[in-house]
């Protein structure tokens, strides 16, 4: 049985990895050879034969510089996914410093601004519509989805109400009084503020701000209390009136939107080339020139484990070898879980660091420096000066 034995050496050479990520940067074509040599004495060479090539050792480290890079850069978009959304796919993030930008605090703002009809991208104009419903007398409910149906207004969602305008009018219009004073001496007064067409005649007393604004919510307090003051309740579309119609005449007006419409003018549609998720953010594979002797460190290794596993399923097909007199079993299952086991460490200690060094890291780690600072210099007594 001839199995192909590792001999001991190898020359590396571009176009020896499955996919060629880094076969042409100098430090990989400088490091590939010697992972290799590190891996296989790991493994028990020359003492033992290793049943792999160099083509297997360049796929490890290939894979396992992959794998770095994963890891790396999707802590950083998780750090940063806000302020990549938006950016073009093609420009490449791998050695840049984000700034934190507002932009989705703003989409955010403008989606409440619409929502409440004071600004946003969307004017309540194009999106909020009238309607109103006849007022019975007795009758304090009224079901406006009821109403929508039989207007035959259709949308999957159904609408929403935004405005009731069931309320008494302002009390600023009952503040003056039109059967106090006479004499047409004070209209000119009464124009210049404003307010000509309130009363004929109507003489006034200079009074500071606060005193009409006093006299204002005394007004609106009045009517709560003694006239059951206007108001409505809603839930689910459905609005109960305060205080109960007492006649048939009259309308409840309101305002209303199409739940669709709010979705729809929520969603931007962003030409092609656009990074709008994790998977589209435009971050390529890192360059191992760049690769500081921590990151390499954690690679080496990692080239290793994979290699024990690569080892493992090479000597799974042949579970033991015959020799003169007896058979030789081989450890096959012992390299594949020791190689499993070693990934999950070294993953787990690289995402331990990477949350350390986080954004929200690196701020938890300052404010505790600060504070066990100011406890520190809390216990320094203070400088006396006499002169």
């Amino acid at each position: 049985m001839n199995v192909p034995i590792w001999e001991g050496s190898s020359s590396f050479q571009p176009g020896q990895t499955p996919f060629g990520f880094y076969d042409y940067q100098e430090s990989f074509q400088i490091d590939a050879d010697k992972v290799s040599i590190f891996c296989a004495n790991r493994m028990g060479y020359p003492l033992v034969d290793i049943e792999l090539q160099s083509g297997s050792f360049y796929t490890a480290f290939e894979e396992a510089i992959t794998i770095y890079g994963n890891e790396l850069y999707a802590y950083k978009i998780r750090d940063n996914i806000l302020s990549f959304e938006g950016l073009p796919s093609g420009s490449n993030q791998n050695n840049t410093i984000v700034t934190p930008n507002f932009d989705i605090i703003f989409r955010l703002t403008q989606q409440y601004a619409s929502e409440a009809g004071v600004g946003g991208n969307v004017p309540c104009y194009s999106w909020w519509y009238t309607g109103r419903i006849p007022l019975t007398a007795s009758v304090q409910d009224y079901d406006l989805n009821n109403w929508a149906a039989e207007q035959g207004i259709t949308g999957s969602l159904g609408i929403e109400i935004t405005r009731v305008f069931y309320q008494e009018s302002p009390a600023i219009t009952r503040y003056y009084d039109p059967y106090v004073g006479t004499g047409f001496g004070t209209m000119n007064l009464f124009d210049s503020f404003g307010f000509g067409g309130d009363s004929p005649a109507v003489n006034f007393l200079m009074m500071p701000l606060n005193y009409d604004l006093a006299v204002i919510q005394q007004i609106e307090m009045n009517e709560m209390v003694r006239m059951s003051n206007y108001s409505f309740e809603i839930h689910n579309n459905k609005v109960r009136l305060f205080p109960i119609p007492q006649t048939g005449s009259g309308h409840l007006v309101f305002e209303y939107m199409k739940r669709n419409e709010r979705i729809e003018s929520g969603s931007i549609v962003v030409p092609d080339g656009t990074a709008t998720n994790v998977s589209n953010v435009p971050f390529a594979n890192p360059n191992y020139n760049e690769i500081n002797p921590i990151g390499r460190q954690w690679i080496f290794e990692m080239t290793l484990a994979i290699a024990k596993e690569m080892l493992g399923y090479v000597r799974g097909k042949y579970s033991t070898i015959p020799i003169p007199n007896a058979d030789v079993t081989l450890n096959q299952s012992d390299l594949i879980a020791a190689g499993t086991a070693e990934k999950v460490a070294l993953l787990e200690r690289l995402r331990a660091y990477f949350d350390e060094t986080s954004r929200l890291g690196s701020l938890d780690r300052r404010a505790k420096e600060a504070e066990a600072v100011m406890i520190e210099t809390s216990m320094v007594p203070y400088t006396i000066y006499i002169g």
